[in-house]
């Protein structure tokens, strides 16, 4: 039977299946004209001959199908556009026992594509061989795609325990090298052992280590397998979000992670994982950052930064879900220009620590968030070491504008003298603010009382909260100016005929949510954190460490988390509007964008904002 008629159908079909649809529309076509067709009947078996001249890579065109290996171990479950058969491709005959079988568990049609086709088309468009590697990391690290399917969406709320194998080496780190090589391929058929001593966690070893480290160097194989471990080793818990896990493994270059609960290790997750059932998608976009050699490269993934936004908010993700990811960027680009800078001016001087405040040390970065940052010196430092420091963060503040991240209009930026000091000069400015809270003092110390350290040594950053902790401790008043002028400011009334209702008694064409909403929000929790003696930087988290010390009730706890929710994903929807229209996002919302559901939820989440400010004010102002 020609396939000539079922080309347009075939072509049709590969145009929407990665990593196939990256290619050029006339590879695609080309590869469309070689596909064969197979059917498996239920329980049938695909049959594998490793001496083959021709081999396949194969898609699931409809059906499903069980991957096990050798001994009944299942290895995987595929269905509709899943891809299989790079084992294969770059002709490495492979160990037989390695090899699995492929079983149908419904009827099951393939689409099958001879590997002299694939590695002919990548001779002629070797640009994208990465997407077809042997490596499934290396397939991984390709999944770049800022525009994916609604089942898709869900990789960046699931949790690691969805995805990850619950079956991992756990050895002794007195145990020998063969011993735990034997463990891995015969008793728990894995690709990481962790090795314990005393019950605590203190390094992990791969089969890679093993080819590298013992093979390769001849090693000694009797020796305990503790000399060859990777020590400290980067983990998960179950309970972790898979896009944190994705973020771990490629900041640090990592293709698995032990889960880890209650300090036991319970299962692994490895990059095979994701690639076999789900594409991770625009997250990979943090892997392009840690590559680029220049702020020029940086600066032209910003549009796949924002097309990440666009994504999030479109699939109706939690609004924490969305911020996280931006922050998690926001950390990759900064962290990035950090080492572009450290490559153009040297080692640095002295000791330091670069620190992040405002929405980026809140974990809460939107696609406008602009840049707050600050360095903290030694107090050996001088002024030679401080100019040095200056310009390294000009580098990075101007590169962060480049890439999206404008440049602070408070200038509260590390680029600036008096954000980039030595500790004791942070700590007498600390007492200055607390001691004398007038109208500036007040402002610099609400920008930094919410912190992270960021890069460089963390111990300078822990002594500068520390004295601000202290401080406010020993300062009640401070607390107290901080409520009264953050009441100063109340939330609208409403909406009505389209104005938005001041309690000023003012009417105004648009709503600015951030300044008569999130703003409000954001300084309540920060007054309730400081109350409860609590040293969270996240909103939420704030709020609920309140609640904790019984200085917010469960409900109002509740209440106000889910107005600020609700308010973020206003905001989010405004931004997503206007970036579409190819407006610069701001926080001016038109009351008419608004339909009968936003302003009956709009009135109750300004009735919330007014009441706790009430309530903070009869705690930390009456009271």
């Amino acid at each position: 039977m020609t396939m000539e008629p079922l080309l347009p159908n075939i072509c049709d079909f590969i145009a929407h299946v990665s990593p196939l649809n990256t290619l050029p529309v006339e590879a695609q076509n080309e590869i469309a004209r070689s596909i064969s067709i197979s059917y498996l009947a239920v329980g049938e078996t695909l049959p594998f001959d490793i001496a083959a001249v021709e081999r396949y890579l194969y898609i699931v065109r409809t059906g499903s199908l069980e991957q096990r290996w050798s001994d009944g171990v299942l290895r995987a479950r595929l269905g509709p556009e899943d891809l299989f058969g790079f084992t294969f491709l770059e002709g490495i005959p492979g160990n037989p026992e390695d090899c699995y079988n492929v079983t149908a568990i419904e009827n099951t049609l393939l689409y099958q594509i001879p590997h002299s086709v694939l590695k002919s088309m990548l001779q002629k468009y070797p640009q994208y061989a990465t997407h077809f590697s042997i490596n499934a990391h290396e397939r991984l690290n390709c999944a770049m795609d800022v525009v994916w399917r609604d089942e898709d969406k869900g990789m960046f709320v699931r949790k690691v325990a969805d995805l990850a194998s619950n079956t991992i080496s756990v050895v002794d780190a007195r145990t020998s090298i063969q011993e735990t090589a034997r463990q891995m391929r015969w008793v728990d058929r894995c690709s990481t052992a962790v090795i314990m001593d005393d019950d605590k966690i203190i390094g992990i070893i791969s089969d890679r280590d093993m080819t590298r480290r013992v093979v390769a160097e001849g090693f000694d194989i009797s020796r305990p397998v503790r000399d060859v471990m990777t020590a400290a080793p980067i983990t998960v818990s179950s309970g972790d979000l898979v896009m944190h896990a994705v973020a771990l493994m490629m900041r640090h270059g990592v293709s698995s992670l032990p889960v880890v609960d209650c300090e036991k290790p319970v299962g692994l997750l490895t990059a095979s994982h994701l690639v076999q059932h789900h594409r991770v998608q625009a997250i990979f976009l943090i892997e392009r950052i840690n590559h680029c050699q220049s702020v020029d490269e940086l600066a032209v993934l910003k549009v796949e930064r924002q097309a990440i936004f666009e994504a999030l908010v479109e699939g109706n993700l939690r609004s924490g879900v969305v911020e996280m990811v931006m922050s998690m960027l926001m950390d990759a680009f900064t962290r990035r220009l950090i080492e572009l800078a450290l490559s153009e001016f040297g080692e640095p001087p002295c000791e330091f620590s670069w620190i992040v405040a405002g929405s980026h040390s809140r974990n809460e970065v939107h696609v406008h968030s602009d840049q707050d940052s600050a360095i903290i010196l030694p107090d050996s430092a001088g002024i030679e070491e401080q100019m040095w420091f200056l310009r390294f963060a000009r580098f990075v503040c101007l590169g962060l504008d480049e890439c999206g991240y404008p440049l602070c209009t408070g200038h509260f930026m590390a680029s600036e003298s008096r954000w980039c000091q030595p500790l004791s000069v942070w700590q007498a400015c600390i007492r200055k603010w607390v001691t004398n809270p007038e109208y500036t003092q007040l402002l610099n110390a609400t920008v930094f009382l919410e912190t992270r350290a960021f890069y460089g040594n963390t111990w300078l950053h822990d002594a500068f909260q520390q004295s601000l902790l202290n401080d406010i401790a020993a300062h009640p008043g401070f607390l107290r100016s901080l409520t009264r002028d953050s009441a100063n400011t109340s939330p609208p009334l409403g909406i009505f005929n389209n104005l938005v209702l001041e309690k000023s008694g003012n009417d105004s064409k648009t709503l600015n949510i951030k300044r008569f909403a999130l703003t409000l929000i954001i300084d309540l929790s920060r007054i309730y954190a400081l109350a409860a003696g609590s040293s969270e930087t996240n909103t939420e988290a704030r709020f609920r460490a309140a609640r904790d010390k019984g200085l917010m009730s469960p409900g109002g706890c509740t209440d106000i988390i889910d107005a600020f929710h609700f308010l973020t994903r206003l905001r989010f929807n405004h931004q997503l509007s206007q970036l579409r229209k190819g407006i610069t996002p701001d926080n001016q919302i038109d009351p008419r964008e608004f339909g009968s559901f936003e302003r009956k939820h709009l009135k109750d989440a300004f009735r919330i904002i007014a009441r706790q400010q009430e309530l903070a004010r009869m705690l930390f102002v009456k009271g």
